[in-house]
């Protein structure tokens, strides 16, 4: 799965900064919504390209070990996500315009959190509603973990911005404050070993809201690596 989401991340990367070679032709509203990320992959394109195709050869290799369950359920979530990728690429090159028309920072969490669950529910279907609390809160923690990235980002949204996000980044404590009650909510009332998943969601809401509070502290890149970090709080519960 790491290798995977890696691909996936650098492909997308590699796409949003194809602009970068008429930047000249963009105004200045367009060339703001780039980050050092997409100049970076732009500048080793060649390199990252070589790194995905790697990854492609590792990834088939290691597939047979997957269940056919699991094959079949990541073919279904590989197809919604490959139109995901059409709609927007596509659609921002025909356009000429990085226009988002689906909210990208919200279906991030969506398409994250089905596939890091879809291992253990292909193994074992009868945890599917046992799980779905736990994964939906999930999706939504991902979620935030983008927005917040973006609010950091663009303080003030541009035209760009979809219009679900801008009103996702309107209320964007109070959504992390009620995904951190709400995890709290279902541990404690939690009564199988699954209680570690929706605790490990609820401390990293509270830890990107403490981040979110002393962003003025940090720079960007440093707020957007410690949001990422903010994620790995399940190995505080590995011991669970």
């Amino acid at each position: 799965m790491g290798i995977a989401v890696w691909m996936l991340y650098a492909a997308d990367r590699l796409l949003d900064s194809r602009a970068l070679t008429t930047a000249g032709g963009l105004d200045k509203g367009s060339r703001a919504e780039f980050q050092a990320r997409h100049y970076f992959h732009r500048s080793h394109e060649r390199r990252f390209r070589c790194g995905i195709l790697a990854a492609s050869i590792g990834l088939a290799v290691m597939l047979p070990q997957l269940s056919p369950q699991s094959i079949r359920l990541y073919l279904c979530l590989g197809t919604f996500l490959f139109g995901y990728f059409v709609i927007i690429h596509v659609n921002s090159t025909i356009s000429g315009a990085r226009v988002h028309r689906l909210p990208k920072e919200l279906a991030v969490g969506v398409f994250f959190s089905a596939a890091t669950f879809i291992p253990t529910v292909a193994g074992d279907p009868g945890l599917r509603r046992a799980l779905m609390p736990g994964a939906i809160l999930f999706a939504v923690l991902c979620s935030l973990n983008c927005l917040f990235i973006y609010r950091w980002e663009h303080p003030v949204p541009g035209p760009e911005t979809n219009p679900a996000t801008r009103v996702a980044l309107r209320f964007l404590p109070l959504l992390a404050a009620i995904a951190a009650v709400m995890g709290a909510m279902l541990a404690l009332i939690g009564r199988s070993v699954l209680w570690p998943i929706p605790a490990a969601c609820s401390l990293a809401a509270i830890l990107l809201l403490l981040l979110h509070r002393e962003r003025h502290r940090f720079s960007a890149i440093t707020l957007r690596a410690a949001a990422d970090l903010c994620l790995l709080t399940p190995l505080l519960l590995l011991a669970c």
